[in-house]
């Protein structure tokens, strides 16, 4: 008989969920050595996990939260939320990876920030290859930000190979660093009444462009996506998104109100 769901008291559906998996695959090894007849987690009677409604910055809480941001780091963001890029991503960019005149940016590095216990050579960021399939992906600017950017490669004197985000020794942001001394403050300075995590401005980027008619296979290969079904989840993450559906729909159904 299986296990019902009261047995797991005090434990998320996600989490039971979790270590069920890591159960089935141990009974399911000692099954196939014959050390055990059957798997006593094939029939478990597993919670369902309730979707939560995900919150996506809009495009005015992002303007209330960039101008709280410092001057020195709000270029950051601002490419971030361009862009869509992951945290690595970002503070891996380096002048070489711009192409100014075509307007276009690569990404082919991400940096990795590793427990101090775990770093070679007490090196905690380590600089790798694009991760994602080993292929860079490349996405095209706005020209406003890539004025901007133009202008930061000049006014700091940044050489091929220099972070264009750094600390002021030219060493990669730390994220807990940032986080505590730079984004929770702004976030809590531009009256935002969510949660904001640095990461929700590449789930903003993704949904903003869809919201504003992109296809879901362009942003797919923009976000460096591996699956579409990752990319649709953004289709319906801002707040007035059924409203504009039904506005849509109206445009349609009667053209002659």
């Amino acid at each position: 008989m299986g296990i019902g769901p009261t047995a797991h008291i005090g434990l998320s559906a996600s989490s039971i969920r979790k270590y069920h998996a890591m159960l089935h695959s141990v009974f399911a090894r000692a099954v196939r050595d014959r050390i055990i007849t059957f798997n006593p987690c094939a029939e478990t009677e597993l919670p369902k996990i309730i979707k939560k409604n995900t919150r996506t910055l809009t495009p005015a809480e992002y303007r209330s939260l960039i101008d709280a941001i410092p001057d020195q780091h709000q270029l950051m963001i601002q490419v971030a939320i361009e862009t869509g890029l992951r945290r690595g991503e970002l503070i891996a960019l380096r002048p070489r990876h711009l192409d100014l005149t075509a307007g276009r940016l690569t990404v082919e590095e991400t940096i990795v920030e590793v427990p101090l216990r775990a770093a070679p050579n007490g090196q905690r960021m380590i600089a790798k290859p694009y991760p994602k399939d080993n292929e860079p992906r490349t996405l095209a600017l706005r020209p406003e930000l890539l004025d901007k950017l133009a202008a930061h490669l000049n006014d700091h004197g940044l050489g091929p190979d220099d972070l264009i985000f750094a600390t002021r020794d030219g060493t990669p942001i730390s994220r807990n660093t940032f986080r505590s001394r730079i984004w929770t403050p702004a976030v809590k300075a531009s009256g935002i009444d969510f949660n904001v995590r640095i990461h929700d401005l590449r789930h903003a980027h993704a949904s903003w462009l869809l919201a504003g008619g992109a296809d879901l296979r362009s942003v797919m290969d923009r976000m460096g996506h591996s699956l579409i079904q990752t990319t649709q989840k953004y289709l319906h993450a801002l707040p007035d998104a059924e409203q504009r559906n039904l506005e849509a729909f109206s445009r349609i159904a009667d053209p002659h109100p």
